[in-house]
């Protein structure tokens, strides 16, 4: 089992780290409303994942390939959706006042951005699924390790990056709006990435 939770917590980290649509919004929801009230959002893959290893492991490798390229044209429309969010809050900066949006609404929105985007799935199929079979089979608690490694230590690892932004956030009103730009650029990135990305596999 130690073999199978040191694997959880480098590739918890390891995901943790990877830029994506899910990490973006949170940078942004630290920005618009503060670390105390972005901190549950960290929670959000808890809320995600279960759906997304069950499909990987159990449904997604008996459905045609355009499917994830429908997922991934769904994801890339949402999350420019969130960037359109995140301009407006941009456009109306007040450095005085912060949106007071509810930390259930932000974890489900969260929860969302990570089922409709094909990272997740892509990671969970490629890297830690087959693993997570091979010890499943081997023995549950192998299995047990390797899930109780990765979402501790990533959700860790996002409560660090949700403080690390906080503090960058406080070196003035100005370098707080200049960062909430630049989380809308970047989530508007990642939307148009998955939305061409997709268009492009479809029409191979």
């Amino acid at each position: 089992m130690t073999l199978y939770l040191m694997s959880g917590i480098a590739y918890g980290f390891a995901a943790a780290m990877q830029p994506g649509p899910f990490q973006t919004y949170l940078f942004s929801q630290t920005l618009r409303n503060g670390w105390r009230r972005t901190l549950p959002v960290v929670l959000a893959p808890l809320v995600s994942d279960g759906p997304i290893i069950v499909l990987v492991l159990l449904v997604l490798s008996t459905v045609p390939s355009w499917w994830m390229q429908l997922l991934q044209l769904v994801g890339g429309v949402f999350v420019l959706w969130l960037a359109y969010g995140v301009y407006r809050s941009w456009r109306d900066f007040d450095a005085q006042q912060q949106s007071e949006q509810p930390g259930q609404q932000s974890v489900l929105r969260a929860a969302l951005v990570n089922l409709l985007s094909p990272g997740p799935y892509i990671y969970w199929s490629l890297v830690t699924g087959p693993i997570l079979l091979t010890g499943w089979r081997e023995t549950p608690f192998n299995g047990l390790g390797l899930l109780i490694g990765f979402y501790l230590t990533m959700v860790v690892s996002l409560v660090g990056l949700v403080l690390l932004c906080a503090s960058a956030g406080r070196l003035g009103s100005k370098i707080n709006r200049a960062l909430l730009g630049v989380s809308g650029i970047a989530l508007a990135g990642f939307g148009l990435y998955q939305i061409g990305s997709g268009i492009i596999t479809l029409l191979k």
